[in-house]
């Protein structure tokens, strides 16, 4: 009898609950109409951490930025040169910004239909956004360091402004209420690194000829990755179909690791090639 109760408990742990439909899920969790099934019921931190095993519709969304995660976390150092660059800050900065929105969104989607209700859920999402907006803020300080290297006082008044948007702009994204709110809220930070590109592009600032293109790749992943959420496709012209697999927020996590890895490679080159580059003399 202990026997079959054991392993009662284990095909449990396996399929998992009775999952839920988009009707019957708490009124929080319903934002993308178009996934209609797969909703996990509210659960213990513990039933929580058991839906790692069992198919639901976050599932995809968890091991999208979970396995990016723990790859980045143990691979990138050996990539990253620490003892070879100066100014040693730069390459904290550059890991923890690679890290940063995989955590926190692994930690949001696993935990999100705790029984704490909307609150927890808010908590999370704030941590979540937190994690986009420190990728948004710590991978374009190496980037102003570089580009403005040979104007120390406008370089660090540059990384102060970029600071200070960023403050603003995590204000706005974690208490935002929609996906085009949280969207914009990365918009001034957006314009900021772009005309630092230009800077480049034009010869005011400085940078490695092989990185610009990487950089333009990155924002362009991250940009188009955060339509896709907002437009909700391709579910929305077939609901149902991509309850567990294949949907917008899906495609915009594989779209934010791909960004990540094309920021990883453009300050390396950075890296690369200002430990010989000197200044102009005045």
């Amino acid at each position: 009898m202990l026997h079959v109760a054991s392993r009662e408990v284990l095909m449990m742990v396996r399929k998992g609950p009775r999952l839920l439909d988009f009707t019957k899920t708490p009124s929080h969790l319903q934002f993308n109409k178009y996934v209609l099934t797969g909703y996990r019921p509210v659960s213990t931190a513990q039933e929580c951490l058991r839906s790692l095993f069992y198919m639901h519709n976050e599932l995809g969304n968890i091991y999208t930025h979970g396995i990016p995660f723990f790859l980045f976390l143990v691979l990138l150092p050996f990539s990253i040169p620490w003892r070879e660059v100066d100014s040693a800050w730069i390459c904290v900065v550059h890991y923890l910004a690679c890290l940063s929105p995989t955590v926190g969104s692994v930690v949001y989607h696993v935990f999100m239909n705790h029984v704490g209700g909307e609150l927890v859920y808010d908590t999370l999402l704030s941590l979540d956004m937190f994690g986009v907006c420190l990728v948004s803020t710590l991978g374009a300080l190496p980037i102003i360091h570089i580009t403005l290297l040979c104007f120390p006082t406008v370089q660090q008044a540059a990384m102060l402004v970029y600071i200070f948007l960023s403050a603003y702009g995590i204000y706005c994204a974690t208490t935002a209420r929609t996906n085009v709110l949280r969207l914009q809220a990365f918009v001034w930070q957006a314009l900021f690194r772009i005309s630092l590109f230009l800077f480049r592009a034009y010869g005011v600032g400085v940078g490695s000829p092989n990185s610009l293109h990487l950089f333009a790749i990155m924002e362009a992943l991250a940009v188009l990755g955060g339509l896709v959420n907002v437009i909700q496709v391709p579910e929305r012209f077939s609901p149902g179909l991509f309850d567990n697999w294949g949907n917008s927020h899906q495609i915009m996590h594989v779209m934010v690791v791909c960004a990540i890895i094309y920021l990883h490679w453009g300050t390396l080159e950075d890296l690369t090639w200002i430990k010989n580059y000197q200044c102009p003399t005045q």
